[in-house]
């Protein structure tokens, strides 16, 4: 049964892919009305989200964003499908690393380095940065049940040069690397929200408290790894820039999830920008609890009262 839907969506798929970027934005505009306007894709999550992270906008304002994000997201899934067959110059094109040397400096340091990114712009585009890196690139992503398709989306994913590893591996990947002396670069995406069995740390998300993963932290403490967060940025339609931050000190001054709680203030600052190209579709605050905010600054979290209130109403 695997083989036989792989057989049939596969070749629609390759179809998609070849198509010009200008037919294929034609597509992700009738995608958006099928999806937005007549199925309701996980709309009710997006709206609870959207009241949740955002209760200083207006009712219009929520909505605008609301249809912007769906627009964003069609164009998101057939880029994706894009990458599939996109050359090497076209992706050089439409996504951009902004500081390239802050990499370089980091490979500098011998050391092998953790990205930590999100569901935010182009995270699938970020494949293209392994053309400019001297150090191996690893993914980690969850693997799919269909082997077929699971192995399309790492030959995919891989075709600049990347390797993608399952994150049940990825402990024991790195642990081999590092003893066989292999640099790498390993990309984590971070903000998903984690089975509760399987939490250690809560932390504020738009003065939310909720589950976050904490391994990219850990595992850069305990290989003495470097770290950095990505932040992507879409300039326009097809066209991203992406953005590596250091951290503000050593990894090693930071106390345990001190780090992690940085990327998630690094991150509502990202979305508040522009919080139409977060990925709310995303039950972000599915097991969120209400406890009073211990590290939520007023930089990042102004509306922190306001939040609380609309938890006190929805929860």
């Amino acid at each position: 049964m695997q083989l036989i839907s792989f057989l049939i969506f596969y070749p629609l798929l390759w179809i998609v892919s070849k198509v010009p970027f200008r037919i294929l934005y034609i597509l992700s505009d009738i995608s958006y009305w099928v999806l937005y306007r007549i199925v309701g894709y996980r709309k009710k999550t997006v709206r609870e989200n959207l009241q949740i992270a955002l209760p200083h906008f207006s009712d219009y304002k929520r909505k605008q964003v609301e249809k912007k994000f769906y627009q964003h997201f069609c164009d998101s899934f057939l880029e994706m499908i894009k990458t599939m067959t996109i050359s090497e110059r076209e992706m050089e094109k439409r996504f951009k690393i902004k500081n390239i040397d802050l990499v370089k400096e980091f490979e500098a340091k011998g050391k092998s380095v953790i990205l930590v990114c999100a569901h935010y712009s182009s995270y699938e585009w970020l494949l293209i940065m392994n053309k400019y890196l001297n150090f191996k690139g690893f993914g980690v992503y969850k693997k799919l049940r269909n082997k077929y398709f699971d192995q399309m989306i790492r030959n995919v994913r891989g075709k600049f040069g990347g390797t993608l590893v399952n994150s049940k591996d990825i402990k024991d990947t790195l642990k081999s690397n590092q003893e066989s002396g292999i640099k790498g670069y390993y990309g984590f995406v971070s903000d998903q929200s984690p089975k509760l069995r399987k939490v250690n740390h809560f932390t504020q998300f738009f003065g939310v408290n909720v589950p976050v993963f904490t391994g990219a932290e850990f595992l850069a403490k305990k290989h003495d790894m470097n770290i950095m967060f990505v932040k992507g940025k879409k300039v326009k339609r097809g066209y991203y820039t992406a953005e590596f931050v250091s951290p503000k000190k050593d990894i090693y001054e930071y106390s345990d999830y001190e780090l992690t709680d940085e990327f998630f203030r690094l991150l509502e600052s990202q979305i508040l920008e522009a919080p139409e190209y977060y990925l709310w579709t995303h039950k972000r605050f599915k097991h969120k609890k209400l406890n009073t905010p211990s590290k939520c600054s007023r930089v990042f979290c102004p509306v922190y009262p306001l939040v609380l209130k609309q938890q006190l109403k929805v929860s």
